[in-house]
């Protein structure tokens, strides 16, 4: 049954229900990042083109910005059981068509692994934003809210490195189908942990003005806080795109790249699980603010970093800096949202992330290869740190 609004505050939400929505995020998580590792490497394998391995990436990306609205609109009506259901169905579908494909060879294999993609996609992201939803409603205040945002925000690192991991482990000893075989096993530990998820009421009855989802974008601070949201998703897409570029004009290896990189990563993940210890001490949009300008002034520093234990430095103090935006968008925007249409926005806060890691790196492309990495640095840098001012407008909003 879908679970019925009421007017009564949401439970408090305990360690073990909390536990629950990280398993259940990280099943369908590190399923789809297992499969979105492994099925490149099966196409290639057959002697399948660059563009089509493009194409079949993009397909993971592509089916949530599609899918994110209807994905949110479904949670703000059935609650979290029904959805996370579906969501883990996909999943196990997605798996199951990529087992198929190791079956088949040709157009016919690259159609199943296109399908598995849409499908684990849909169902990573459907069961973000019900994850993330339920969350939200079931904190007590604004303290409690960031605290277990920040703890939701450290299962995608950890997801990204136990998918591709297990994936790898069982192509190299077993094969593909033994690797989808075992990543199969991951949604079904989403739905076991959704057994210890109570049911949920949304906070109040939807708001019945502005029931289009422009007029959700009208909601008083909205529009803004969607902007930063995708000033800071930029963020991380230029980093991504932009350090491997930077790191080979200067003949770095490749395994000091990936020491960089995976500095930031440690980085974010360890102010994620920070702060909950501070965020009773947290004046959350003055702390966001302060990281829209710390992130400009290490990018403007990044490129004058001559060695890599300086690009690790700024690494490690942007990890910093974005790690600790999300927990603190995700509260604010829980905070800005009509009654009732929580899974609403955070589908539009999705639509935008995921959009913006499919067009970006095309801009950052043209951007990079017309005036090199330390220009694209400096120009996003600028942008971001302009935008700071956005934020005080976003705390009057919340006075």
């Amino acid at each position: 049954m879908p679970e019925a609004p009421a007017a009564a505050p949401a439970a408090a939400i305990d360690g073990r229900v909390l536990v629950a929505l990280i398993v259940g995020q990280l099943g369908l998580h590190a399923a789809m990042a297992g499969l979105r590792m492994a099925t490149p490497l099966q196409a290639l394998s057959m002697g399948a083109s660059m563009w089509t391995v493009g194409v079949l990436l993009a397909l993971f990306a592509a089916a949530p910005v599609l899918l994110a609205l209807y994905s949110g609109r479904l949670a703000d009506r059935l609650g979290y059981h029904r959805p996370v259901r579906l969501a883990a169905a996909l999943a196990l579908a997605g798996m199951l068509a990529a087992v198929v494909s190791t079956r088949l060879s040709g157009a016919w294999a690259i159609a199943a692994m296109c399908l598995a993609a849409t499908l684990t996609g849909s169902a990573a992201n459907m069961g973000m934003l019900t994850i993330q939803r339920t969350a939200g409603l079931a904190a007590r205040n604004a303290t409690e809210r960031m605290r277990i945002f920040s703890w939701l925000g450290v299962a995608p690192s950890f997801s990204n490195v136990v998918g591709p991991v297990l994936a790898g482990l069982m192509i190299d000893a077993t094969g593909f189908t033994g690797a989808y075989l075992l990543l199969l096993l991951l949604p079904l530990a989403t739905l076991a942990s959704a057994r210890q998820v109570p049911v949920l009421p949304p906070s109040g009855p939807t708001q019945r003005g502005s029931r289009t989802a422009w007029g959700l974008l009208g909601a008083p601070g909205m529009k803004r806080l969607l902007m930063v949201n995708w000033l800071f998703s930029m963020c991380w897409d230029v980093h991504s795109f932009a350090v491997p570029v930077l790191g080979h004009e200067r003949g770095f290896s490749a395994s000091t790249i990936g020491f960089i990189l995976g500095t930031f990563t440690l980085s974010v993940t360890g102010i994620r699980i920070l702060v909950p210890v501070l965020a009773d001490s947290m004046a959350e949009v003055k702390v966001l603010g302060g990281a829209m300008l710390g992130t400009a002034i290490i990018f403007a520093l990044y490129p004058l970093a001559a060695n890599p234990w300086l690009m690790g430095g700024c690494a490690a103090l942007l990890g910093i800096t974005l790690g600790v935006a999300q927990p603190i968008i995700m509260t604010t925007l829980h905070h800005v949202t009509p009654d009732g249409r929580h899974g609403e926005s955070l589908a539009f806060r999705s639509m935008a992330i995921n959009t913006s890691s499919t067009l970006m790196p095309l801009v950052f492309g043209a951007l990079g290869s017309a005036a090199g990495a330390a220009v694209l640095f400096w120009c996003v840098g600028g942008i971001v740190g302009s935008g700071a001012w956005l934020t005080r407008r976003i705390a009057r909003v919340r006075t």
